[in-house]
């Protein structure tokens, strides 16, 4: 089976503290290490507003893993979102190559590089 890069992003409830999102976060990337994912990147975003009510909350802790696998593992992951409570949402999807450089990119710091680059130049 082919390898895929994909990215996923879930939501936690905010009704936990630190250590029981630790936790969970360290769960869901055991589940992809157990299926034989790489982990290219993992950014908690912190506690944030939703756009709507879910549940009867209004914020949720936002993680974004960035992994590499094959197409079987997805079937994996997000079954074990839907079987925990904890897990408000849940998006994965497939990155392209032009997805890939851009994240690459992003990571490295090169995305705000260019736009002070780009402001500096206008002011002068």
């Amino acid at each position: 089976m082919e390898v895929r890069n994909y990215e996923t992003v879930f939501i936690l409830t905010p009704v936990l503290n630190e250590s029981q999102v630790q936790e969970t976060v360290e769960k869901f990337t055991q589940v992809l290490k157990e299926n034989s994912a790489d982990i290219i990147n993992q950014e908690s975003w912190g506690l944030r507003k939703l756009a709507y009510p879910i549940q009867k909350k209004s914020t949720g802790y936002y993680f974004l893993v960035e992994f590499t696998g094959e197409g079987n593992i997805v079937d994996t992951l997000e079954l074990a979102f839907r079987r925990d409570e904890r897990i408000i949402r849940f998006l994965t999807t497939v990155l392209d190559k032009h997805a890939v450089s851009y994240n690459q990119r992003r990571r490295n710091g090169e995305m705000n590089q260019q736009k002070a680059k780009q402001q500096s130049e206008a002011a002068a």
